[in-house]
């Protein structure tokens, strides 16, 4: 006969009592039990395993506890063995949890509990699954004279063995999905599974997969309470929230701050957050010596990848910013990446931010840091940091061309290569959208440019996010960009990168409110330009003063300078340029009340910015044209000028002009007698002025009061 290798007869269901497992046997088979009870072996009563660690206490875990309980009832409901897998960070917890679930199950499964350290990060290796299942089978009562010296046979009885009994089964660290598979028990026992790996393999076997990630705040702050135990915590609970921040919320990290801290009973919070704010050392301070160590549980992590798995962790520790996608891994490894940032990913070293995203949790970038200095040279450092750098300015810099085709794009300048670049295609607003979503990027590489050796890609990148800043109005960013990009461009004396700094960056001040500083950058600029013998860019300059001088209220100053500047700039070869200084001498000529005038500039500057091909700018006359038109009463011509505007701006994504040409279209609603429509258009433009940060500027408060006025009479 051949036994059955699950514990099972395929005609009369499981097997209760005794099973042996053999291959063909010859005469005849005599087993004996006593009566009610299960036995080993020759009449030996089984001893009941109870292998366990004992409880660490946990914080925080409910959602992930219940969803294992939620897997085990639904098993049990199916009539299947219970299998869950528990992945995450080296320190995250993974262990607690496992044990807080399994030891909650200990009066439902009386038949005892099982535990292996499988030794993923054992400097020996891996534990054997060999060695493992027969030191089961040794604590199930299998003397050693009857136990099978092959795995397949080890296994197999160990699952007859299991097959009636209702165990808990915890295998600690494991490595592999193919390790693991030998070690599951018969029956309808439960096996948790620890990993630093995600274990992907293990869902061919029912497994439900649970991923921890780090605690949030007030959780961790709970811990480092528990930790402590003395009230340190709830006497500085700003101090203790700082510290766990510091240490980004991972339990080994929290519980190795506190355990320092209690060992010094007097010591205050705020020395240990002083000792762990300075990056350089804080992983050597999240430390107990002969004991608990964050760089030593992230070093096993580390150990455990491939050579080139390992190579790319260190590159990614010099990426600038906070997440990046894997076109940042290619130009880290020049080539492709996919592959091994699926391997940092299921190694729990890398998160997954989303749409081909990654990011480090905070101490694993310091980790990876750390080792990047330690094992690559000043020279591979140099060229990977500038490869990623490269991507960044390469891929801004088309995205410029494609939603600002008229910026006039300065010289570029990069690195040996290759040059990695991401395809944005052809799409203005998919362009803006990737400006946007990188921006934290893109903001961490002009900051990092300069100190890394880089000074001009600084004001090269700054240059390059005008159409962003132009259109989405990221104020904040737009003044930090180009004061780091002059810093650069004075730096390398170069006149022509100072002065561009100056205009972009006045422009950017100009939006920010702070007109007269916006006034002086642009006059430096002017100065610059005169200096240089350059009478084209300081004719440019004529325009931005005049910028400057509208928004303070000297009207008749800004359009003197406006009248030169459209003169002057086409005179010097730039007619996209004398366009915009005549909408902007329409703009004030409207303010002043003369229309004709307005009228005039406005439809001159909307002819030759149409000619130019400047479409965001010919959209920007239109309005202002239409805005002439109904105040002269000329409403014919208006919805069709405001409506070709409107589909322009909102394609390009210019929430900010778009929102003014709404307003616009609003006052015709309201002049042909549709309320309903003007209401409309009035709320849509408060709410775009609202979504670029501009929900208190005079234009948002203009239509705020326009919709109350609405609502009034409608109460009326």
């Amino acid at each position: 006969m051949r036994g059955q290798e699950h514990g099972h007869n395929e005609l009369s269901g499981t097997v209760h009592g005794p099973a042996v497992q053999a291959g063909t046997v010859y005469g005849g088979i005599h087993i004996r039990a006593e009566a009610g009870a299960e036995r080993a072996d020759h009449g030996r009563s089984p001893q009941t395993p109870w292998q366990l660690p004992p409880l660490v206490r946990l914080t925080d875990r409910t959602a992930e506890l219940a969803a294992l309980e939620q897997h085990r009832a639904r098993s049990a409901r199916e009539g299947c063995p219970t299998l869950a897998a528990v992945s995450g960070l080296g320190g995250v917890g993974k262990t607690a949890v496992a044990l807080t679930w399994l030891h909650t199950l200990r009066p439902h499964f009386p038949d005892g509990q099982l535990y292996a350290d499988l030794g993923a990060q054992s400097p020996s290796g891996p534990a054997a699954p060999d060695e493992v299942v027969g030191r089961f089978l040794r604590a199930l009562d299998v003397p050693a004279k009857q136990m099978p010296t092959a795995l397949a046979e080890r296994a197999a009885l160990f699952r007859s063995l299991t097959a009636s009994r209702r165990l808990v089964v915890l295998l600690d660290d494991a490595a592999t999905a193919a390790q693991v598979r030998p070690l599951l028990p018969g029956g309808l026992s439960i096996t948790a599974v620890t990993s630093r790996q995600r274990m992907p393999g293990l869902t061919v076997d029912g497994c439900h997969a649970l991923h921890l990630d780090p605690l949030a705040t007030e959780a961790a702050v709970e811990l480092l309470e528990v930790t402590l135990a003395d009230g340190r915590v709830a006497a500085q609970p700003d101090e203790a929230r700082a510290l766990v921040e510091l240490c980004a919320g991972l339990p080994l990290a929290v519980r190795v701050a506190g355990a320092r801290l209690a060992a010094r009973p007097r010591r205050q919070i705020t020395t240990m957050v002083r000792a762990l704010t300075e990056e350089r050392g804080r992983l050597e301070a999240l430390a107990i010596e002969g004991d608990h160590n964050v760089r030593a549980a992230l070093d096993l992590s580390y150990q455990g990848l491939s050579p080139e798995a390992a190579r790319l962790y260190r590159l990614l520790g010099l990426h600038p910013g906070p997440e990046f996608g894997s076109t940042v891994a290619e130009a880290a490894l020049v080539r492709d990446a996919t592959d091994v940032l699926d391997a940092l990913h299921d190694a729990n070293l890398l998160v997954d931010a989303g749409e081909e995203r990654y990011r480090f949790h905070d101490l694993v970038r310091l980790h990876a840091t750390a080792k990047v200095e330690e094992e690559e040279s000043p020279e591979e450092r140099a060229a990977a940091l500038r490869r990623m750098v490269d991507h960044y300015l390469a891929t801004a810099t088309r995205a410029e061309e494609i939603v600002d085709p008229q910026h006039r794009t300065m010289a570029r300048g990069y690195g040996p290569g290759p040059v990695i670049t991401t395809d944005l295609g052809d799409d203005a607003e998919g362009a803006l959208d990737w400006l946007e979503s990188e921006l934290p990027n893109l903001m961490a590489v002009i900051h990092r440019a300069r100190p890394a050796g880089f000074p001009a890609v600084a004001w090269q990148l700054a240059d390059a996010l005008w159409p962003l800043f132009l259109r989405r109005k990221f104020y904040d960013q737009w003044r930090a960009a180009h004061q780091e990009g002059l810093v650069a461009a004075e730096e390398l004396g170069d006149t022509a990168a100072q002065c561009r700094m100056l205009t972009s960056g006045g422009v950017g001040e100009l939006g920010l409110e702070s007109h007269e500083r916006a006034l002086e950058m642009f006059e430096r600029a002017a100065r610059t330009f005169r200096a240089a013998g350059n009478p084209l860019g300081y004719a440019r300059t004529l325009n931005y003063q005049g910028l400057a001088h509208q928004r303070l209220g000297r009207l008749d100053q800004a359009a003197e300078l406006f009248e030169r500047a459209a003169a002057e700039l086409p005179a010097c070869g730039d007619r996209r340029a004398g366009g915009l200084a005549r909408l902007n001498l329409a703009d004030v000529a409207l303010a002043q009340g003369l229309l004709e005038k307005a009228t005039t500039d406005a439809e001159g500057a909307y002819a030759t910015l149409r000619e130019a091909g400047d479409a965001y700018n010919a959209a920007r006359a239109a309005t202002l044209l239409g805005r002439a038109y109904l105040a002269r009463d000329l409403l014919d011509p208006v919805e069709d000028l405001l409506s070709t505007a409107l589909t322009t701006l909102r394609g390009m994504a210019a929430d900010y002009e778009t929102a003014r040409t709404l307003e616009s279209l609003a006052r015709l609603a309201e002049r042909r007698g549709l309320p309903d429509l003007a209401r409309d258009h009035y709320q849509e433009a408060l709410d775009l002025y609202g979504s670029v940060g501009r929900a208190e500027s005079e234009a948002a408060q203009r239509v705020q009061a326009r919709l109350a006025q609405w609502e009034r009479r409608a109460e009326d």
